[in-house]
């Protein structure tokens, strides 16, 4: 059993990895000598002393230290320049140009190796590995002073081709100027004019930037090219933010002043309205006040191309809701739009599809705008197309039918002398509203002028029958004078008879009075007299104790005219009399008081103050 168990012996089992992911803390090679190091788990026995005994073994020692030093530490820039430094004083060069190049080679991105590398170049007049310094710096793209420092080295030995053709690593807007300045500088005008025609190129209108148009204005104002000047600042003004072009509009307003004309400085006070008023449009472009105020500035100085774009920007924002108080402002948009095209730019076409989209914009359902409808009526008549006009007209009365177009549409006609349109209208008109007595009356005026007085008088009995009136005085008034102008008195005697059956107002009897005094007859003034008498006995058990007093007064005035003196009397005794009933009021201060109460006026009148003593 011994042996068996000594045979069978067995071999440990290998632990097996379940989780083959990387553990989270990751232990480099580095921190492990590291952390050997600051534990001291490997003593090492002190370097054995070393004794020097002459010059030359102590050169060696050293140059032993400083090649162990940047063995250790090859990324520590101070020891490079020591290194450097200390070759060049003792003027081995080429210990110099390895050490440098073994530095740019290591750490292309320290810009001092790089500095110090070509300085020593150049004053060793080395001129061309200088330049082979500053070609390989370049291939790194550095930042903007390293290139300046290569075109200022080619400069000093006058190479300014070699300038020109450096490729441009940071197109800011300020190495734009100063490569246009560059070829300003050495007499190059077109070249330097292109550079900067290439720089707007550049940019375009996302990235503009006033500085860029600053220098290019400047640069052309040198060359005494004022209109180029002028055109430059106009064409960024129109394209520069207000709130970025401050110095811009400074230094335009500058050059105006200094070598424009009076329409020049006009010019740059229009530009800064213009900016104002894009600013107030673009934060609230719903403000129709300010879109007006634009529109008005830009169609006093601009060409019809930015007039139309400013009105299209503007006819855009339509009110967010469809109530007519929120429309009444923008339709006007639309009007404006229409005038101009016709007006100034004298276009019908355009102006007729500037009207068609209005109306067609219009939710007519809800509400509609007779002005517009009536403005595109008169402009296809100025256009001698009578057609659309009325059929303009005739779509307006069936889709929306309103007071205002059916009188623009009658008298529309009655201009053209089309009577029988116009009774067609009038008719449609009343059985649109059949209660508007304004209608009525001039539907019969027509009849009357074209001598039709049958139709007429029919017109105005229809009228007088309706239920329904909203002035139904005016509309009898206009009935009795139209019989008094016709000389029909029997007919007037009996309107005023119909009238004073649905009504006893004193005014109408006053009228009736006057209307037989007025006639030329011998019994004029007998019937008129009756007249006052009718009323009298009618109106004495009236309420209204004013009315009764007028229509007495206006009697009395009729026979202090005509009547006799027994009439006269008759008169001023049914006249109310005047009594004044004396009555003492005490006040609480001790003030008497006597005034005199009027039961005619029913007024009181105060006649003296006394103290009681």
């Amino acid at each position: 059993m011994a042996s068996t168990a000594a045979g069978k012996q067995r071999i440990p089992k290998v632990a097996k990895v379940k989780n083959k992911a990387p553990a989270e803390v990751q232990i480099t090679a580095e921190q492990l000598l590291r952390e050997a190091k600051e534990r001291e788990l490997e003593l090492l026995p002190p370097p054995p002393k070393q004794k020097i005994t002459d010059a030359e073994e102590l050169n060696d020692y050293k140059l032993k230290k400083r090649k162990r030093a940047l063995d250790v530490d090859h990324r520590n820039i101070t020891l490079w320049l020591k290194y450097a430094e200390m070759e060049m004083k003792n003027r081995q060069v080429n210990h110099a140009r390895n050490i440098w190049d073994r530095a740019i080679t290591i750490l292309p991105r320290v810009n001092q190796f790089w500095y110090k590398y070509t300085y020593m170049e150049e004053m060793l007049g080395n001129i061309a590995g200088c330049r082979q310094v500053f070609e390989r710096w370049m291939e790194w793209e550095p930042e903007e002073q390293a290139w300046h420092s290569y075109i200022n080295f080619e400069l000093r030995y006058k190479e300014v081709d070699k300038s020109r053709t450096l490729v441009m690593v940071h197109p800011e807007v300020k190495n734009w100027i100063k490569y246009a300045h560059f070829e300003e500088k050495h007499g190059y005008i077109a070249r330097a004019r292109k550079v900067f025609e290439r720089a707007v190129e550049f940019f375009g209108e996302e990235h503009i930037n006033e500085n860029l148009y600053v220098a290019f204005s400047r640069f052309e104002e040198k060359q005494k090219e004022f209109e180029r000047v002028r055109i430059i600042y106009k064409y960024a003004l129109d394209r520069i933010p207000k709130q970025q072009a401050q110095e811009l509009f400074k230094n335009y307003t500058v050059f105006e002043k200094r070598f424009g004309d009076r329409r020049g400085i006009e010019d740059v006070i229009v530009s800064k309205r213009r900016f104002q008023y894009e600013e107030e449009v673009k934060a609230s472009p719903h403000n129709y006040d300010a879109w007006f105020d634009y529109l008005r500035l830009v169609e006093s100085d601009t060409d019809a191309d930015t007039v139309r774009e400013v009105y299209e920007r503007a006819i855009a924002n339509i009110p967010p809701i469809q109530e007519k108080r929120h429309w009444r402002r923008y339709i006007y948009l639309w009007i404006n739009y229409a005038l101009y095209e016709e007006l100034e730019v004298k276009d019908p076409e355009r102006t007729r599809q500037v009207y068609q989209a209005c109306l067609e914009l219009i939710p007519h359902k809800k509400f509609t705008f007779a002005k517009i409808w009536l403005l595109y009526a008169q402009f296809e008549i100025r256009q001698k197309n009578l057609q659309n006009a009325r059929r303009g007209l005739g779509t307006a009365i069936g889709k929306c039918p309103k007071n205002k177009l059916f009188k623009g549409y009658i008298e529309l006609e009655l201009q053209l002398r089309e009577f029988d349109r116009c009774r067609k209208l009038y008719e449609k008109y009343l059985e649109f509203s059949p209660e508007n007595c304004t209608t009525w009356i001039k539907f019969a005026e027509l009849e009357t002028i074209l001598g039709d007085t049958d139709r007429a008088r029919a017109i105005f009995e229809l009228a007088i029958g309706q239920p329904r009136l909203d002035m139904p005085e005016v509309l009898w008034k206009s009935y009795i004078d139209s019989a008094i102008e016709q000389e029909e008195y029997e007919s007037t005697r009996g309107l005023y008879k119909r009238l004073l059956q649905r009504t006893q107002h004193v005014k109408v009897w006053i009228s009736y009075g006057q209307f037989e005094l007025s006639i030329d007859s011998d019994d004029r003034i007998q019937r008129c007299r009756q007249i006052y008498e009718e009323a009298n006995k009618s109106m004495q058990n009236c309420e209204e104790k004013e009315e009764r007093l007028m229509l007495l007064e206006s009697w009395r005035d009729f026979e202090d005219e005509l009547g006799s003196f027994a009439n006269k009397e008759r008169v001023r005794k049914l006249l109310p009399e005047k009594v004044k009933k004396r009555r003492k009021i005490t006040a609480e201060d001790g003030v008497r008081v006597y005034a005199f109460l009027c039961p005619v006026h029913n007024s009181v009148t105060i006649v003296g103050l006394c103290m009681i003593v």
